[in-house]
């Protein structure tokens, strides 16, 4: 008989109007969190937030529709609101309760309009919030999603590494693998939700946001440029900075990612309850 610990975390599908929508889930008391990934990845970037999280929260981590194993939208050309709107429906056939939604890049814009759509929502995390110049937005559209070239020479392997060799400073085998393997995993696709992310303007929401707001970056993050602006927009907002990061905490420090996570979520479950 083996005597490894079984593992905490489950898989489930949920039926939405755009098919199902597949989840990591772990915890069975605790604040409920909801996980948001970077397209164009999954919740296999989250698994090790999980892990840390399983005995403290009830945490869903999502693959946002068209990533890792969800269905994808019924044709190109959503608007992000319309990724978390699907998402939303899936929160409530799951029975979140006050759920804090916490998000890395286009994850902290759908956690932005989850706070709008959800309406016990007690809190949102956004690591990377994409607050983009009108030159900068169309920079993006433009040139960060081309497409994958594909042959029998593995011309989409080299592609990708040498993408994330680009974008991801400071990469590990490890980080390399799970973000190559996960873009091409829907390459003929990756760009759907980028492009909805470049399209959407969270200012708005975020300014309307009725619930705290916290943002947890790493210090050299691509998109940190936007903190200050969106500290000014947030009615409730906090900054909390990971120092020495060049991106993606949840990868690089999945403990730390979690115990801030999981302190702020415990505090607005808190202040909810005295309102």
């Amino acid at each position: 008989m083996s005597t490894t610990a079984p593992d905490v975390l489950r898989r489930t599908y949920v039926d939405t109007s755009w098919g199902q929508l597949h989840a990591v889930t772990a915890g069975d008391s605790g604040p409920w969190i909801g996980l948001l990934h970077e397209s164009p990845l999954s919740s296999e970037v989250w698994l090790d937030v999980v892990r840390a999280l399983a005995g403290r929260a009830r945490v869903v981590a999502f693959d946002t529709p068209g990533y890792g194993a969800s269905s994808p939208p019924p044709r190109e050309g959503f608007e992000l609101g319309d990724y978390a709107a699907v998402i939303a429906e899936a929160c409530t056939a799951l029975g979140m309760e006050a759920p804090v939604f916490a998000g890395v890049h286009t994850g902290a814009a759908l956690a932005v309009e989850l706070c709008h759509l959800v309406p016990d929502t007690a809190g949102i995390v956004l690591s990377g919030i994409s607050l983009f110049s009108p030159e900068q937005r169309d920079e993006f559209i433009a040139g960060w999603t081309p497409p994958v070239p594909t042959d029998l020479d593995g011309a989409q392997f080299d592609w990708a590494v040498e993408r994330y060799t680009r974008i991801w400073p400071e990469l590990t085998p490890e980080l390399l693998h799970v973000a190559a393997m996960q873009l091409l995993r829907v390459k003929d696709r990756y760009h759907w939700g980028y492009q909805a992310a470049f399209r959407h303007d969270p200012r708005e929401l975020l300014r309307t946001a009725a619930c705290p707001v916290l943002l947890l970056d790493a210090e050299h993050d691509m998109l940190a440029f936007a903190d200050a602006e969106a500290m000014e927009l947030a009615q409730d907002g906090r900054l909390e900075i990971l120092p020495g990061l060049p991106g993606q905490p949840h990868l690089r420090v999945p403990e730390t990612y979690a115990d801030h996570l999981v302190a702020f979520a415990l505090e607005c479950a808190s202040t909810k309850e005295t309102i």
